[in-house]
């Protein structure tokens, strides 16, 4: 029996004993899906935890062909693919490395590359979905996107070096196209589209930082260093809290054994751009 096996055997037996539903399959998700809100034909934003969906018949790969399904061929998903781990090793804390270390991994770290480049901290679902037939990841090399439908290269070309989720990202195009925000299992605290309220906010919008990344420029590894604004997400949950109770527009539904939550972006992000306005300093 292959090691993992073990595993999937142990996460089904705790999932038989502390639910009487059954495990959660494409078709069921695809419902769960539909009662949300997703109708073919929509863009929308994917963020995704797939522990918090509970046992599914399929894992990842359920998950991605309920989306599939939910959106249809008319419809555009698009999820995170960042890449943080391609910066500059002088600032990493978690872990820090030997300044020893440093001159070596600038000289040497792999040039991003959207197929081989791998994604860091964004779950099963998100690793699985950039593989999938016809879907494009764009060319950022710590913040990309990946799409599938109509407007992907709308959403993904001309993603600026150091807009980042700003004014030339993918964020902005799929406010343009009045998306949606698709939350499986996760909150606000990991919404990413509130990184767009924060170039919109006079506050947030003045801080910056120096960001470096290898990159190929006209088939040639470089190393880059750039100007980009300086996030920050500790409100995050508090503002989409904030959003929900405030304006009834976003509504959750049961995903799985976990919730769903469908959000239209553009009221979030001007909401949050107001609200960092008045709390930031």
């Amino acid at each position: 029996m292959p090691a993992d096996f073990g595993g999937e055997l142990r996460s089904i037996n705790d999932a038989a004993r502390s639910t009487s539903a059954l495990p959660s399959t494409i078709t069921s998700l695809t419902r769960d899906l539909r009662n949300l809100g997703v109708q073919p034909g929509m863009n929308a934003l994917v963020h995704s935890s797939l522990s918090a969906l509970g046992y599914v018949v399929g894992s990842a790969h359920a998950v991605v062909e309920a989306m599939l399904a939910a959106f249809g061929d008319s419809g555009t998903i698009m999820m995170p693919t960042f890449s943080g781990d391609l910066s500059d090793p002088g600032k990493w804390e978690n872990p820090p490395v030997p300044e020893l270390w440093w001159p070596v991994l600038r000289e040497h770290m792999p040039a991003f590359d959207p197929l081989r480049t791998g994604t860091r901290e964004m779950g099963r679902i998100n690793e699985l979905f950039r593989h999938y037939p016809n879907v494009r990841r764009g060319y950022h090399p710590q913040v990309s996107f990946a799409a599938i439908g109509p407007n992907t290269d709308v959403l993904l070309d001309h993603h600026d070096l150091a807009s980042h989720l700003g004014e030339l990202s993918p964020l902005a195009r799929l406010y343009d196209l009045d998306g949606w925000i698709l939350m499986c299992g996760t909150g606000h605290a990991n919404n990413t589209s509130l990184h767009l309220s924060e170039h919109r906010s006079t506050p947030a919008s003045a801080r910056r930082k120096v960001e470096s990344a290898p990159i190929f420029r006209n088939g040639e590894r470089q190393w880059v260093t750039y100007e980009t604004l300086d996030t920050d997400d500790d409100d995050f949950a508090e503002i989409g809290a904030a959003f929900a109770a405030s304006t009834g527009l976003e509504k959750v539904g049961p995903l799985g054994s976990g919730k769903g939550r469908l959000i239209p972006m553009r009221a979030l992000v001007d909401f949050g751009a107001a609200w960092m306005d008045a709390h930031r300093h």
